[in-house]
C-alpha cells in the first residue's frame, strides 16, 4: 500500500550505479524529501548490485529534489568565482 503519496512517483534523477542512488537518496532524505530507487534495467537480475537506478521522488516534490541533486552534485558549484 503506497497511500502515502499524495500523487505517483516521477523519476528526478538516473544513477550509473546502487551506490550513486542510494547517496542521491540520501542528499534528499537530506533535505526532507522521501525517494524510493527503482532499477532502471529490467534483465540482468544477478548484475542488479551494478544496474543503472533511476531515483523517483513524489511528483510535488520534484522540483525541490532537483535543486537539492544539482545544488549538492554540480562541479561548478565546487568552483569559486573568480
Amino acid at each position: 500500500a503506497r497511500g502515502s503519496f499524495v500523487s505517483g512517483l516521477v523519476q528526478v534523477a538516473l544513477a550509473e550505479s546502487v551506490a550513486e542512488a542510494e547517496e542521491i537518496q540520501e542528499i534528499l532524505h537530506a533535505a526532507g524529501i522521501e525517494a524510493e530507487l527503482e532499477t532502471a534495467v529490467e534483465h540482468h537480475p544477478r548484475a542488479v548490485e551494478d544496474a543503472p537506478q533511476k531515483v523517483l521522488v513524489p511528483e510535488e516534490h520534484l522540483e525541490a529534489a532537483q535543486h537539492a541533486i544539482e545544488s549538492l552534485t554540480d562541479p561548478d558549484d565546487l568552483i569559486a568565482d573568480a
